[in-house]
């Protein structure tokens, strides 16, 4: 298992190197996520921080601000989730100016598991977006997840497990305001990580995602942390 570890690491690295060959710099995105279910109530909250940036820090790509409610019916493991988020965006390079977005979300998580080992997760996101100097918008987003943990069979204290997932974002609408457009394909992300449960309801993960759009892809490093209490 260690020599897998070394190799996920150089494999991380080294696209990386070759990221900021291809996209200029290498961007990376530190992030908090949270949930809690509230005792004895199929109610909860769940949430996240995240600070993104165009390189490895001080260029401000967006600093993300983000919770919800959720709902857990008592019959199914379906997690609903209705929210809101606030996002401030950066421009690359030198300049200071930003924009800011509300967002309202409406979300179902699908848990599953396939044999012993590959944790899966299927996650539909529906959001509404006022960006400011726009027309209202929306946007439709799927996620798959796959964890797969290394030395133990579940993911429980002092487990290292590999992460993926990749998730597909689809504008609701082209036209923006002021006979301005986007494509109806927003942009795709797909990652690779290795985590580490301190115990299941503390989690860490390290990573690399590549994001692409119409027009640009950038590489990125994540780092996180996944608190449930």
């Amino acid at each position: 298992m260690k020599k897998l570890i070394l190799l996920f690491f150089v494999f991380i690295f080294s696209n990386a190197i070759n990221a900021q060959v291809e996209q200029s710099k290498t961007g990376a995105w530190y992030m908090y996520f949270f949930k809690h279910q509230f005792k004895n109530s199929q109610f909860g909250v769940q949430g996240d921080v995240q600070y993104r940036n165009w390189n490895l820090g001080g260029d401000l790509e967006q600093l993300l601000l983000r919770s919800g409610i959720t709902y857990k019916p008592k019959t199914t493991n379906i997690l609903f989730t209705l929210g809101y988020g606030h996002i401030t965006t950066g421009q690359f390079g030198d300049s200071k100016d930003t924009t800011t977005e509300s967002r309202i979300y409406q979300e179902a998580l699908f848990p599953q598991k396939l044999g012993k080992r590959f944790h899966l997760a299927h996650r539909f996101r529906f959001e509404q977006r006022f960006v400011e100097n726009q027309d209202f918008r929306t946007r439709y987003r799927y996620n798959l997840f796959l964890n797969i943990p290394l030395n133990h069979s579940d993911i429980i204290e002092k487990t290292f497990y590999v992460a993926l997932y990749n998730e597909l974002f689809i504008n609701g609408q082209t036209d923006i305001g002021d006979n301005r457009t986007v494509e109806l394909f927003d942009r795709n992300r797909t990652y690779l990580g290795l985590g580490y449960a301190l115990k299941p309801s503390m989690k860490f993960q390290l990573g690399w995602m590549n994001q692409k759009t119409v027009t640009w892809g950038k590489g990125q490093l994540q780092l996180s942390f996944h608190h449930s209490f």
